[in-house]
């Protein structure tokens, strides 16, 4: 299960910029997490509120903000969004040339500290 250790990650990043700016707790945490990025939101949220004890996160409540798969055919132009985590063609001319845009994503959009 890659989620503890993405959590993991997660959760030294934001411990590492609480310290730097002066502050000992975090409220919470904004992540967007794309839909193809092979992460599962539920096994993700539960390795965080796992291994977020011993961390200034430690009461921290998680935000996970979903991330549709979306791009740009290269062949038709047209830009698409799709709840799929995969895409094989374009969803309007069946163009297996496709420029993927968004859904990928793993970031920390916003932390509340104190």
């Amino acid at each position: 299960m890659h989620e503890v250790s993405l959590a993991l990650s997660l959760l030294e990043i934001v411990g590492k910029k609480c310290r730097e700016e002066g502050y000992q707790r975090v409220k919470s945490v904004s992540v967007r997490v794309g839909k193809a990025s092979g992460i599962l939101p539920g096994a993700f949220s539960f390795a965080l509120d796992v291994v977020k004890r011993e961390t200034p996160a430690r009461d921290a409540r998680f935000i996970i903000d979903p991330v549709p798969l979306g791009g740009t055919c290269k062949a038709c132009g047209k830009r698409f969004e799709t709840e799929e985590p995969y895409i094989a063609q374009c969803p309007f001319c069946a163009s297996p040339s496709v420029r993927i845009t968004q859904g990928k994503e793993l970031e920390i959009v916003e932390m509340e500290v104190e």
